[in-house]
């Protein structure tokens, strides 16, 4: 039995970065479904690399938001992933650097934030 060696660049895995993107007004019943669509993308074997949250069409950013993503950094770290915010709203920021999760997850500013109705 003979093997020959393949020709061309060696095949490697795609793997996909984790990007969920949350939009309108998020409320505390909805926290559960994004931490359960969280969980589904982290158990697909493609995907790598920390978890992206674009947060950039959030209607007026509350206390429900601030949960939101708590639970969801906690998801991810449970991964051994990071949460990394994406087009972070100035009064989003402000919110999490009031209860003391600017440290945890990982913050991009605003300048690509789509702009409200």
């Amino acid at each position: 039995m003979s093997f020959g060696h393949r020709t061309g660049p060696p095949v490697v895995a795609a793997m996909n970065p984790i990007v969920l993107t949350v939009t309108g007004r998020v409320t505390r019943d909805a926290v559960p479904a994004l931490c359960a669509e969280l969980e589904t993308q982290l158990n697909d074997p493609r995907s790598a690399g920390p978890v992206e949250c674009d947060v950039g069409g959030v209607e007026r950013p509350d206390l429900a938001l601030v949960e939101a993503v708590a639970r969801l950094a906690l998801v991810a770290r449970r991964a051994g992933r990071q949460l990394r915010l994406r087009r972070v709203a100035p009064e989003l920021q402000e919110l999490l650097d009031l209860v003391g999760l600017a440290d945890v997850v990982a913050l991009e500013g605003p300048e690509e934030r789509v702009p409200g109705p």
